[in-house]
């Protein structure tokens, strides 16, 4: 019996978690869409001009993009899009990239 309510504890505990990591990814994929005209729908840009952000860190690409909303990154392309992002909007974007499965770095031919 003991062992039968440790299961149900731990799926109370972490069923709510995966829901709102599942939410914060589809809320994340719609916010993105802007983003895929340079970087890709999945983040797997084709293009040489454009990072891939498919894969990279979550940490990583809140930075980024924070970076870029503060001005310490420049790129005036980049400083427009991001400029009435909210914290959450962020968020939300990286655990969409984060997620997707990256290509690598494009070739150079």
């Amino acid at each position: 019996m003991f062992k039968s309510f440790i299961k149900i504890l731990v799926i109370l505990l972490f069923v709510p978690q995966i829901s709102f990591s599942a939410d914060k990814y589809e809320s994340g994929k719609q916010k993105s869409q802007i983003c895929a005209a340079c970087h890709g729908p999945d983040g797997n840009s084709a293009n040489k001009m454009y990072p891939r952000l498919a894969g990279q860190y979550k940490s990583y690409l809140i930075n980024s993009l924070n970076s870029y909303k503060n001005g310490k990154r420049k790129n005036a392309i980049m400083s427009g899009f991001v400029a009435n992002l909210s914290d959450q909007d962020i968020e939300e974007i990286a655990t969409y990239y984060s997620k997707q499965k990256g290509l690598g770095i494009l070739p150079t031919n």
